[in-house]
């Protein structure tokens, strides 16, 4: 079975369909993208995905390895969701910006504490302990972005591609199975873009994640995706390998255009 299978997934806001009849599947490992036009409800399934809306109808299952039977997360509350293993990062940059750049990883650690209640209010050793651990892990994040020397400034002092980059930091801080990237690239400049890509090909390995991907940026999405799906107007037109989806008619027309087609 498929770490994530999403079936015949619908959302409609009053008269309004946003998402409607969808199905996808993620393979364990995969690096999968998710395009379309702007309007086309990719932003939409990403938070039927991460709790943020609860589907019309559907159902949205995670199957984990050390676990027989697939859970169901339509319908669970976004930190539920973020506990079995999805973690996010937004079109819109959504930092904790009066925090530090530190606090906004070591925030993200809070939902895998391995001390109580008591522990904190009264300052145990254990608390000490894994506090020490949760920085050493939230500075080695930030050393990854090259935001180490950075980690006691404010986050809305970070330049644009830096807080993109705390961000995805800020989700891998929650050890997550599955990261779903939404427009990770979105403000940056091409050598940042290529430097992104790099970044995203090496988090995979590194962490041993599941990738979906949305993003404008074709030249990105072709070139590290395995996979890609294609929505307009909260329908899937097509999915296939990139090769596959530069070549069709369909989603040229829809979304991709004739010169992108030789990308």
């Amino acid at each position: 079975m498929p770490l994530l299978s999403i079936e015949k997934v619908t959302k409609s806001f009053g008269g309004l369909t946003a998402v409607s009849n969808v199905s996808m599947h993620l393979n364990k490992g995969e690096l999968v993208g998710l395009i379309g036009p702007n309007g086309a409800g990719k932003t939409t399934l990403f938070n039927l995905l991460t709790g943020v809306y609860e589907p019309t109808s559907g159902s949205i299952k995670l199957q984990l390895e050390e676990e027989k039977n697939p859970r169901e997360l339509g319908g669970l509350k976004p930190y539920n969701v973020t506990k079995t293993g999805l973690a996010r990062t937004f079109q819109n940059i959504r930092l904790f910006k009066d925090l530090t750049v530190l606090d906004n990883v070591r925030i993200a650690m809070h939902q895998n504490i391995q001390y109580q209640l008591p522990s904190a209010f009264l300052h145990f050793n254990k608390y000490h302990k894994e506090e020490d651990r949760l920085k050493e892990e939230a500075e080695r994040l930030l050393d990854i972005f090259h935001l180490a020397h950075k980690k006691n400034e404010l986050a809305k002092n970070l330049p644009y591609g830096e807080q993109r980059h705390l961000e995805i930091a800020r989700a891998l801080a929650t050890k997550p199975v599955i990261l779903l990237l939404d427009e990770p690239a979105a403000g940056m400049n091409p050598q940042e873009t290529a430097s992104l890509t790099e970044t995203i090909k090496w988090l995979r390995k590194e962490f041993d994640l599941t990738i979906l991907l949305i993003e404008h940026d074709m030249s990105l999405v072709m070139k590290i995706c395995e996979r890609i799906y294609v929505l307009d107007y909260g329908m899937l037109i097509a999915s296939g390998k990139p090769a596959e989806i530069r070549a069709n008619k369909r989603v040229i027309e829809a979304y991709l255009g004739e010169e992108v087609s030789h990308a």
